[in-house]
């Protein structure tokens, strides 16, 4: 499916919200409805099992992150940015006459920013994984903070990212280095509530990111504008920087 010129940010901003009304319908039942969220341990998926409402419930919400994250790992999902497709080495376009050299030290720049993502991401999280252990907060929590991230992911795509800003100081998502880590850091709060569900979606999440960081590894050139035309502004047919634009230019430092 060929889209037009543009229209991917329209389809992020309606991604965006849809994880907003996501958002307010979990702390809706975090407030109003607490026993909801009792349902990720009491629902039996066995054989024989009587599949209530509540039970649907999960197992739709859980299939539906499932799907997005399946969908991440498919060439041919054209709801996605080229910041998620350029693993791929069906948009790979060769670049002509790129030095090597300077791809290699873009790669090694970019690849020390996201380590320190890496770091700082593990280390905030791991201090409510700390409050949970230490029955401070509970796995409600948890579950509200990994929703909570659910709807940043797509903040930092659309409107204003952080790690954009203080860390890779890349000039565009479809540029991203990090792109596709975005199901690791928004689930990797479920790491801590050892059920099927949250574990499912957590490893699948890291599977994701392993991936991408395998593909980055083989393949380099297919993630820098250098070394890959399709990733260059003047080829770019998605306009998703639209509302917080361009920050940086793409320079080794």
């Amino acid at each position: 499916m060929k889209l037009k010129k543009g229209s991917m940010l329209y389809i992020y901003v309606g991604k965006l919200i849809f994880r907003i009304l996501v958002l307010g319908l979990v702390v809706w039942a975090y407030w109003m409805r607490p026993q909801y969220f009792d349902l990720i341990y009491s629902v039996n998926i066995g054989p024989g099992a009587s599949l209530s409402g509540g039970t649907w419930g999960v197992l739709g919400i859980w299939s539906l992150l499932m799907a997005g994250m399946i969908l991440h790992m498919i060439p041919s999902n054209w709801s996605l940015t080229m910041g998620s497709r350029k693993e791929f080495g069906t948009f790979y376009q060769p670049a002509d006459a790129y030095d090597a050299l300077e791809m290699y030290r873009y790669v090694q720049k970019n690849n020390l920013s996201a380590i320190w993502v890496l770091l700082v991401w593990i280390s905030v999280n791991a201090v409510f994984g700390l409050l949970y252990v230490l029955d401070v907060i509970g796995f409600r929590e948890l579950i509200v903070l990994s929703v909570f991230y659910y709807v940043c992911d797509l903040i930092c795509v659309v409107i204003w990212c952080p790690f954009q800003q203080f860390f890779i100081k890349n000039k565009c998502c479809v540029n991203c280095r990090i792109f596709n880590w975005g199901h690791f850091m928004m689930f990797f709060p479920l790491l801590f509530i050892r059920n099927f569900f949250t574990w499912s979606l957590f490893f699948t999440s890291l599977v994701v990111m392993l991936r991408w960081e395998i593909t980055l590894l083989k393949h380099p050139e297919r993630f820098w504008e250098g070394s890959n035309a399709v990733l260059k502004c003047v080829n770019c047919q998605e306009k998703i920087c639209r509302i917080k634009g361009r920050k940086f230019t793409d320079k080794i430092r």
